[in-house]
């Protein structure tokens, strides 16, 4: 959904003691940071495990909707919807990693696109007639669709229970919220195989300074996500950052109340990762972003570009804290919370793409829609 087009990074790292520059086609200035060590560290720390503890959550979530089904009541809905918000912050983890299989699949179309079109789902439910892997049906599955069919699908809970308690043939819905879970598991399941069957080894040996090395490839997807998806989707679009005009049935768990929770798991994740850590929690600092600028500073004498973004995602987190849990409670209340909260994560983007890119020696790789 990305990768457009454009040119060469300008870093090559490997060791840790030398610093040199070489002309080459191309003028690529080269610098000795340890690049393969910090992809060893985001494969085998981060994105393995986190795709692991995904898979994981959707195997339970898949057990839980079977439960569900076949023995409808008040407390398995409860435990679904549990069993739901669980996988959906264990995805907001991996979300940012749009690579590889990942890219390939488009994995975040098939998983996390919002709001879900419900006239449409209903009609595909009621049908029986779909294809979830045609590119039509993104807006029909994933965690939205799943949300509103534990949710909203009806007015009640004890409707909701009663709606799958209907004694019939073939009963629709049942069969649809499985084959939705039972997607969102082959999916990522597809994805962390191909990690651990060969794309682990791929990875990390693309450790050059080209476009398409893994370290500029990355870290385009990462400030990419933090852009378009968590600043742009959950807070700007909602917020009507870009139309002028607040959208509040935009937000992230519009059925469940839960836009606050999935956007500071969401936050959380992009400034662990930040920190080449697997979680946000983690007192100590693995080989990271901020690893990777620290030595750049180090060498250059430059500003501590790698606190200042730190300190630009804790002053994000404070300002997010002043938001309702339901985004589109916060929407249609104060929305001017939204936009304050807009603001600090643009803040941001702009540390990011711009500083920590040219820092990098990282140019970016797609179309910029709304500027920086």
């Amino acid at each position: 959904m990305k990768k457009a087009y454009l040119i060469l990074g300008l870093i090559a790292l490997s060791g840790v003691m030398l610093i040199g520059c070489t002309e080459d086609e191309g003028d690529v200035a080269t610098d000795n940071f340890n690049r393969k060590a910090m992809l060893e560290s985001w494969a085998d720390n981060i994105i393995v495990p986190g795709y692991e503890s995904y898979v994981s959550s959707l195997e339970n979530l898949n057990a839980v909707a079977e439960t569900f089904t076949s023995s409808p009541s008040l407390d398995n809905l409860s435990n679904l919807r549990t069993a739901w918000l669980d996988a959906n912050l264990a995805w907001q983890k991996v979300a940012m990693f749009e690579i590889g299989k990942a890219e390939a699949i488009t994995l975040i179309n098939f998983t996390n696109i919002y709001p879900t079109n419900t006239d449409d789902l209903v009609s595909t439910i009621e049908s029986g007639d779909y294809d979830l892997t045609s590119i039509n049906k993104q807006d029909e599955q994933g965690f939205p669709a799943i949300e509103y069919l534990i949710y909203d699908v009806r007015e009640t809970d004890q409707a909701i229970v009663d709606l799958y308690a209907q004694e019939m043939a073939n009963h629709p819905y049942k069969i649809f919220l499985l084959d939705l879970t039972k997607r969102l598991e082959t999916l990522a399941t597809s994805v962390l195989e191909d990690w651990k069957n060969g794309y682990r080894d791929t990875f990390v040996n693309n450790d050059g300074s080209e476009a398409t090395s893994s370290v500029n490839k990355l870290v385009n997807d990462y400030i990419f996500y933090y852009e378009k998806h968590l600043r742009a989707g959950k807070i700007g679009i909602p917020a009507g950052v870009f139309t002028g005009s607040k959208s509040a049935e935009k937000v992230e768990g519009l059925y469940s109340g839960k836009s606050k929770e999935l956007f500071m798991a969401g936050l959380d994740a992009m400034q662990a990762f930040f920190n080449g850590k697997p979680d946000s929690n983690l007192a100590s600092e693995g080989i990271g972003l901020k690893t990777y600028l620290d030595f750049v500073q180090d060498i250059s004498e430059g500003e501590d570009l790698g606190e200042l973004i730190n300190a630009q995602f804790e002053s994000a987190r404070d300002q997010a804290e002043r938001l309702s849990d339901d985004f589109s409670i916060q929407v249609e209340s104060d929305n001017s919370v939204m936009l304050e909260t807009y603001d600090e994560l643009q803040k941001n983007v702009v540390n990011m793409k711009v500083d920590m890119l040219q820092a990098l020696n990282i140019r970016v790789d797609y179309v910029d829609a709304d500027g920086d």
